[in-house]
């Protein structure tokens, strides 16, 4: 929206300058100018008939005429020689130029000085006679001309009731181009956005009928595949329970026991991928309580052994995936908890985030591998015993990130305070 007022306002500003400066410069100096010789003109014609109306004792109320018509005091300072003009700045350039340009033609050979700077509404010509100074003080609206002021004011009138209109229109443009970025973001947040429906401009409304396109691609593609996993699910799970009987049949020995292994291996590997897979695609986002959602987890690692402590600070109510975060935070807990004796939860609202730390004691991840324990079926420990929760499978983190970036948050490890790992997950509110 700035840089579209921009776009509209520094043309017409730039516009109105140059007709100002092109109007001031022309107008005003050829209306002035005008007015000028026209001031000088008449003190000329005062002048030249003083001598007759001196002759005849006419000169008071000739003076006096010229007083209520011409609105020119016009008096006499007798024996008087001309001074040097005071140092006040001109009333006017352009008029100073110009009146002294007009008496120059008018009144020679008669030196002469004006003051257009004096206070008041006069200007004072004063031209050297034989017997003295004679003084004419003309009232400024005979020299200046009110048109350029108006002519000011109307431009910045109209600049400021066009630039009034600018903003009224480009603000029923963006407003539509915020509701779609506000949909979008939400929806990249895995929230539920209710039918957006565009309007405004023909290009909003094209942009939004591709992003409702777009939405409606994503929620048959989740479905479909949640459907697949389904039936994925069904068909393994079938031969698995059939070769589960059949070996509870067989006599006891290494050789059932080593197929019972596998199979419960190929059981926690199907439930992790499958966990992996459908993440949080039927769930519906919810006003969570995120503190409660945390003690819930710390609670359940608690009765496993693990020695946790939670902290948390702030408004901590944000919209969540309950059960898809539950699992991600109870993979992170988990998963510290296998090398670590100590555990520290903390949660505290930052700005327009919130920051999730889970702190452990333990061996920690070297620098160079914190980024390959994301990849799906990665394990640093090979040792480690497989489970169906994903743990021991290389799904635990993945299966957590997976889980933040589908709230449009992210997940980073460090070294914590305590000496091993932390998760810090940052989640937009």
């Amino acid at each position: 929206m700035g840089r579209a007022i921009v776009i509209i306002v520094a043309p017409m500003v730039l516009l109105l300058m140059i007709a100002t400066t092109f109007f001031y410069e022309r107008h005003w100096d050829s209306v002035t100018r005008r007015l000028a010789l026209g001031v000088a003109g008449d003190i000329a014609v005062i002048i030249a008939s003083l001598d007759n109306l001196t002759r005849a004792g006419q000169v008071n109320a000739y003076l006096e005429t010229v007083k209520q018509q011409l609105l020119i005091d016009f008096f006499f300072e007798d024996y008087a020689e001309l001074r040097a003009p005071p140092g006040r700045a001109p009333l006017n350039r352009i008029l100073d130029q110009n009146l002294i340009q007009a008496l120059s033609e008018r009144l020679d050979p008669h030196p002469f000085q004006i003051d257009t700077a004096q206070p008041g509404d006069t200007i004072e010509i004063h031209v050297q006679l034989a017997g003295g100074v004679a003084v004419a003080r003309v009232h400024k609206d005979r020299l200046t001309s009110a048109t350029t002021t108006y002519f000011v004011l109307a431009m910045v009138g109209a600049s400021l009731i066009l630039l009034a209109i600018a903003l009224l229109f480009l603000r029923n443009q963006i407003r539509p181009i915020r509701r779609l970025a506000e949909a979008a973001d939400a929806f990249g947040k895995g929230r539920d956005v209710a039918d957006f429906k565009g309007w405004g401009a023909v290009e909003v409304r094209q942009a939004a009928a591709a992003f409702n396109t777009m939405r409606g691609r994503l929620r048959r593609f989740v479905a479909q595949r949640t459907e697949m996993l389904a039936g994925v699910s069904h068909d393994l799970r079938t031969p698995l329970t059939r070769m589960r009987l059949q070996l509870a049949m067989l006599p006891d020995g290494d050789a059932s026991a080593n197929l019972k292994s596998d199979v419960d291996e190929m059981e926690a590997m199907v439930n992790g991928y499958l966990a992996f897979a459908r993440n949080q695609d039927t769930e519906v986002a919810v006003e969570t309580d995120l503190p409660r959602l945390l003690n819930q987890v710390v609670t359940n690692a608690r009765r496993q052994g693990a020695q946790v402590e939670l902290a948390t600070t702030g408004d901590l109510i944000v919209p969540l995936h309950p059960n898809a975060f539950l699992r991600c935070m109870t993979n992170l807990v988990d998963n510290a908890r296998q090398y670590a004796s100590r555990i520290a939860v903390s949660a505290a609202r930052v700005g327009n985030t919130i920051e999730i730390f889970v702190d452990d004691d333990g061996p920690g991840i070297p620098p160079d591998k914190r980024e390959v324990v994301f990849q799906p079926y990665r394990r640093l420990d090979e040792t480690r015993p497989r489970s169906a929760s994903g743990l021991g499978l290389g799904l635990g983190l993945a299966i957590a990130r997976d889980v933040v970036r589908s709230h449009g948050g992210e997940i980073v490890l460090d070294t914590a305070p305590m000496g091993g790992l932390r998760a810090q997950l940052t989640l937009p509110v």
